[in-house]
């Protein structure tokens, strides 16, 4: 909660500080990084709370060749955004931008790997602090530019920090994950430590953890498709100043998103891989309860977003911002929706399910990219937030489809379900 309120409050300071226009031009360069850095490590973080939730201690195989993986994978990735920052349809300040930002990679990967292992480890608290440092250090830092040296306050000075403390958290991360690669963590949930050199335990080939980890490293980058592609499509196809008002209400949606998303990807994501395999009846129990929980939170969270939005925009980001308050009345719809999507899909991570997930999400990925080419030129960044409901729409309606047909028909046969269910 701390962490996105720190991701939330440094958003607020840099609109209200660059204005519409500069901070729609800083936050499509950030999205687009964003959007690139799952493809470094390319769904290991998520392929590893699956393998040790399925294989136990024996998951341990998979650890060098994805080190091996992470690496290789990371290059390609600051290849490829240096590349788009050379020869991109932009400015030079966007340009600029997207150089510095480059290196925010290796802080995603590196708060994104040592997250799953202390996840493995249910250590939750140091979990949280790990999730909310960064977050904290960045927003820290802004302040400080912002209160004693406000006319560095640009975005490339913004983009520096950012940079830095990704190195830094780099750095951090380096002692837990050579600790991981030694074998020297507790995982929780399974029987203690066997002596792993009894068992004849054959290391995979690079390209064998690239067959296991796609499927996560492919949702990875659907989900941020459509969920925040819109302001990078928006910022290119109609301009930085309506790119800085749908980033304004978008900023205000993650946080809204950030109950279901702690909910299941943080705390019951390795508790789901393994009741799916070991503990069929606690794996129901959460999912329909979860529908119903999420379900109604959902309802409660959309209204109060019609009620205080005029006013929490107005009062937050300035009068400037106005223009972001039909934006945010609009993807307000995509709050129940969003909120039950992530229950009814954390099904389809488990076992081998994931691959079905992973094409409806390519489908509505997709669907996207082509509502926002049609409606952004016509409609700006209201015709974006339009697409963006009719792609929750699409994917809930897919989860629930996928359930119905794979997982619920599936279970009644091996007892994970009674009369009740």
């Amino acid at each position: 909660m701390l962490g996105a309120g720190s991701a939330f409050l440094l958003q607020l300071l840099l609109a209200r500080q660059f204005g519409p226009d500069n901070f729609g031009e800083f936050m499509a360069a950030l999205m687009i990084v964003t959007m690139l850095a799952p493809l470094a490590g390319f769904g290991i973080s998520q392929f590893w709370l699956k393998a040790f939730g399925k294989e136990g201690w024996l998951a341990v195989r998979w650890l060098y060749p994805s080190f091996q993986f992470i690496a290789l994978s990371t290059i390609l990735v600051i290849i490829l955004i240096l590349t788009w920052a050379m020869i991109g349809p932009h400015g030079s300040v966007t340009r600029n931008l997207l150089l510095i930002l480059s290196l925010y990679v290796l802080g995603h990967v590196a708060v994104e790997l040592v997250s799953s292992k202390l996840q493995l480890e249910e250590r939750y608290l140091r979990f949280a602090l790990w999730q909310l440092l960064p977050q904290l250090a960045r927003l820290a830092s802004i302040v400080a530019l912002y209160l004693w040296l406000t006319e560095w306050m640009t975005g490339q000075n913004v983009a520096l920090i950012f940079a830095t403390i990704a190195i830094l958290f780099t750095a951090a991360a380096s002692r837990e994950l050579v600790q991981m690669n030694l074998k020297q963590f507790k995982l929780k949930g399974h029987a203690l430590k066997p002596s792993l050199e009894h068992h004849q335990i054959v290391i995979p080939k690079i390209k064998s953890i690239m067959v296991q980890a796609w499927p996560f490293g492919l949702a990875g980058l659907f989900v941020f498709i459509y969920m925040q592609s819109d302001i990078i499509l928006v910022k290119y196809i109609t301009g930085s100043e309506a790119a800085g008002h749908y980033s304004v209400a978008f900023s205000i949606m993650a946080a809204v998103y950030l109950l279901p998303s702690v909910v299941y990807q943080k705390f019951f994501l390795p508790r789901i891989h393994r009741w799916a395999v070991h503990d069929k009846k606690k794996f129901f129990q959460l999912y329909h309860q979860g529908n119903r929980v999420m379900l109604a939170l959902g309802l409660i969270a959309m209204l109060l977003i019609w009620s205080l939005s005029e006013w929490g925009i107005i009062f937050l980001f300035g009068i400037q911002y106005s223009k972001s308050i039909n934006i945010l009345n609009i993807i307000a719809l995509c709050t129940p929706l969003f909120f039950l999507a992530s229950s009814v899909g954390m099904t389809l991570v488990t076992q081998e399910n994931m691959k079905t997930k992973v094409k409806y999400m390519g489908i509505v990925a997709i669907t996207n990219i082509i509502l926002n080419i049609i409606l952004i030129p016509d409609f700006g960044a209201e015709g974006a937030a339009a697409a963006t409901v009719v792609s929750n729409i699409l994917l809930l309606s897919l989860y629930y489809y996928g359930v119905k047909k794979y997982i619920l028909p599936k279970n009644i046969g091996e007892g994970g379900l009674n009369h009740n269910d």
